[in-house]
Formats: C-alpha cells, sequence, structure tokens
C-alpha cells in the first residue's frame, strides 16, 4: 500500500471578504510528482504556503511527511525543501560558496563532498566559482534547485519553477525533476503551463476558483473529455483542451 506525504482535507483560507481556498481535498503519494495546475490568481502559492508552514490555515486538516502542519510546523521543516517562484540565490556569492551557505545552516558533517556532489549533478562544476550573478537564468534555477536538494528532504516543492525560462532551461528543469522522483523524492509542482504537468506528473489537479474541481492521472483526465472521431481514429485531448473544457463548463454551471 502507498504511504502518502501529503494529506489535505476540507482545507480553506480567507483574506477578510476574499475566499482564497474553498474546502480543498487531495492526497500526494510519496515518491510521486503531483502536479497542481491552475491560472494566475487560483490559490496554488496560498496552498504551498499552508503546506510549508509559511501561511497558517482557517480550517481543515494538512499533514506533510506525517506531522501535522499547525501543531509541529518544526517538524515539517525539517523534512522538506521549498524553492519558489522567484530564484533565491545570494548572486554575491559563487555557486560553490551558495552550495556549502545551506549545507552549513544544516548542519551537515561534509558540506564540501555534499556541495561538489550537486555541482556535479545538476552540470555547474565548471561554474562553481563564478558568482552567481554571471549564471543565466537557467543556471540560476540549476543552483537554486540544488539548494533546495543539500540534506536530502523527502519532499520538496518547486512553485512555479519553469517560469519565466527559455525552452531549452525548461527541459533541463523537467529532467531533474523526472531524476527526484526516480530517486525516491516526493516532488509537488505547482505550475501555469499545461504542457509541464502533462510531460511531468503522476498526477494532476485543477484549481479553478479556490477549489480542486477535478483530481487525476492524465489518462484518468483524458475520460472526462468528449471523444472525437476522424476516419475511426480517435483524437487524444491535450491537457490543454481538458483544462479549458472543464474550467469553461464550471463557469456554465454557475
Amino acid at each position: 500500500m502507498q504511504n502518502n506525504s501529503i494529506k489535505v482535507n476540507g482545507l480553506q483560507k480567507s483574506y477578510r471578504q476574499l475566499h482564497v481556498l474553498r474546502d480543498v481535498n487531495f492526497e500526494v503519494e510519496q515518491g510521486s510528482i503531483f502536479a497542481l495546475l491552475g491560472s494566475n490568481g487560483s490559490g496554488k502559492t496560498t496552498i504551498v504556503k499552508i503546506l510549508t508552514t509559511l501561511l497558517k490555515q482557517d480550517s481543515g486538516n494538512v499533514t506533510v511527511n506525517g506531522f501535522d502542519v499547525l501543531s509541529k510546523p518544526d517538524s515539517v521543516r525539517q523534512s522538506i525543501s521549498l524553492t519558489g517562484q522567484f530564484v533565491a540565490v545570494d548572486e554575491i556569492l559563487t555557486g560553490r560558496e551558495n552550495l556549502i551557505m545551506i549545507a552549513r545552516l544544516r548542519h551537515l558533517s561534509n558540506p564540501h563532498q555534499v556541495t561538489d556532489d550537486l555541482l556535479k549533478r545538476f552540470g555547474l562544476t565548471d561554474a562553481a566559482d563564478r558568482k552567481a550573478s554571471a549564471y543565466s537564468g537557467g543556471m540560476r534555477r540549476r543552483l537554486d534547485i540544488a539548494m533546495s536538494l543539500v540534506g536530502k528532504s523527502p519532499l520538496i516543492f518547486l512553485d512555479e519553477p519553469t517560469t519565466g525560462l527559455d525552452p531549452e532551461a525548461r527541459i533541463e528543469v523537467w529532467k531533474i525533476v523526472r531524476e527526484l522522483a526516480d530517486n525516491g523524492t516526493t516532488v509537488f509542482l505547482t505550475t501555469q503551463y499545461l504542457e509541464e504537468a502533462e510531460q511531468l506528473a503522476d498526477r494532476i489537479a485543477i484549481l479553478h476558483e479556490g477549489r480542486i474541481i477535478v483530481s487525476g492521472t492524465l489518462e484518468e483526465l483524458k475520460k472526462l473529455f468528449p471523444p472525437a472521431k476522424v476516419e475511426y481514429i480517435e483524437k487524444q485531448p491535450t491537457l490543454e483542451e481538458i483544462f479549458l473544457a472543464i474550467v469553461g463548463k464550471k463557469k456554465e454551471d454557475k
């Protein structure tokens, strides 16, 4: 039986009169890639902030790696890593110095060895002793994710990790995400890029107006799309077509 890294039941969050999250429910299996898909302002980042203890929910039960986010926030933080929408590297330091700093903050006994391993893994060895300010956007994002992996957290949150990257750099990040999952790391990915979720995710949840309106594998979501046949060949819908059809239907139902 597969264990769950994340369990969310009845999650709600409001800012004064604005209801950001309304009865959100989902689970994330250990070792899987879970994609939370939604447009800007749908509440994706709010969910990430609650799951990573940066924000408290109004109501609902949320556990991360078996720890309640409200009663055991320190245990949650020690068992996760977070890469936000904006690259959080120190541009005054070199790539190597950034990684060593994080390794020391995590009190690892071998920060230099950990740093060398991550530099090699992320293809940054040749640029290790250059200041991060001289890195390209893709290199900064790779360094940012590498910093998140210091200490080998079993669960990593990637909040729109490829926003602003060119196609080549985006594909590099996709490769890293797949390798993380292949090595047993659970990946919680938020994105507004439909192709990204289609390429990476084991399960996809669509968040719309503060609610998860559908969740499942790509194949399960495809079954929600009316089949179209041309000359006896069934057309396979893209995730973009599924997303627009579901969101459009929800708007019509109001």
